[in-house]
């Protein structure tokens, strides 16, 4: 079966874009740590590459390496490859993280493009176990609410349950079927619609670290237990909502290093529940232009353009310098 690569142009999703961008200028901050291009990078490249190609442009880092599992396309990814410094590992990511050397600062972005389940929050749990202080961990799941199912898949799931259907129920046991013992027995069905899925997505990885560094620090001398400190909690939609949840690895030593990023001065950085939506407006490269030429600006009062609704501008102004621009060309 073909990589859902086959199915999206990765590098064409305007959310994901201005998502890249922001987190890229947030990596910047990791300066106190350490120089950031002597950081690895390690991801999930697809056959498309684009945050190899926007760390390695911009942030310099040049120890990069791609997880790929669809061995059976190896020679597509190595076409694709668009560095030297690119290093592929044709495994899974469960078999490739942990033979990692991880005394060097690492960014780690496991941007999933399916839902979370238990080797997702392993693999979280193998970076917390084993990542250095001054690491970065990002994980991005699909957190789009199950949708209503056919006639024949109701029909199935009241003869394997003996009960009528319901649509909470429904979601209810296919989550499960996901992540087993890791989901919370109290979890309803009813909690997984509209947001509710990114809601669960982030607890769940919350617990995950939370849980690993308790068993890493239990014989470290105090100055040398880990922290996490989540930074971004993103909420965006290309077509089905994404979450990507993300932070810090710390040791308490540390703390003043990571205060000195000031991170908290990104607007998108989020430190708890609340979640940063990207929305992406609909406008013309000519409506664009004339906001440009009016911003930055403190709020977005005055800011106009003919025909397009407030909501729209204020979305732009909030993502402009972030924001990608696609034109067509002859190569």
């Amino acid at each position: 079966m073909s990589g859902s690569y086959r199915s999206i142009n990765y590098s064409l999703r305007p959310a994901k874009a201005i998502e890249r961008k922001m987190l890229c200028e947030a990596f910047w901050r990791l300066y106190p740590f350490g120089k950031v291009e002597d950081y690895r990078y390690v991801g999930f490249g697809s056959i498309y590459f684009t945050d190899f190609n926007l760390f390695h442009r911009t942030l310099g880092i040049s120890d990069m390496l791609s997880i790929e599992r669809d061995a059976y396309a190896k020679e597509c990814f190595e076409f694709n490859r668009p560095y030297e410094c690119v290093r592929m590992d044709f495994r899974n990511s469960s078999d490739s993280l942990p033979t990692l050397d991880w005394s060097k600062r690492t960014i780690v972005w496991l941007d999933y493009d399916g839902k979370l389940d238990e080797e997702a929050l392993a693999d979280v749990g193998t970076v917390c176990t084993l990542g250095c202080s001054g690491s970065l961990l990002l994980v991005s799941v699909n957190a789009h609410v199950q949708s209503e199912p056919g006639e024949e898949d109701k029909k199935l799931y009241e003869s394997e349950t003996g009960k009528a259907f319901s649509l909470d129920e429904y979601r209810l046991r296919e989550i499960r079927k996901l992540l087993g013992d890791s989901l919370p027995t109290e979890v309803t069905g009813s909690q997984l619609r509209g947001k509710g899925i990114a809601q669960l997505c982030r607890k769940l990885v919350e617990a995950k670290i939370t849980e690993v560094l308790s068993v890493r620090n239990r014989f470290l001398p105090e100055e040398e237990k880990f922290t996490y400190q989540q930074l971004f909690n993103f909420h965006y939609s290309d077509g089905a909502l994404m979450l990507t949840i993300g932070g810090i690895l710390c040791e308490k030593r540390d703390l003043d290093k990571m205060a000195r990023g000031f991170f908290e001065t990104l607007a998108f950085v989020k430190t708890g529940a609340e979640p940063y939506v990207i929305q992406v407006p609909c406008l013309t490269l000519k409506e664009m232009r004339h906001l440009n030429s009016q911003l930055p600006r403190l709020g977005v009062e005055g800011l106009t353009v003919p025909g397009v609704p407030p909501s729209q501008i204020k979305s732009y102004a909030e993502v402009y310098r972030y924001f990608p621009t696609f034109t067509e060309a002859l190569l």
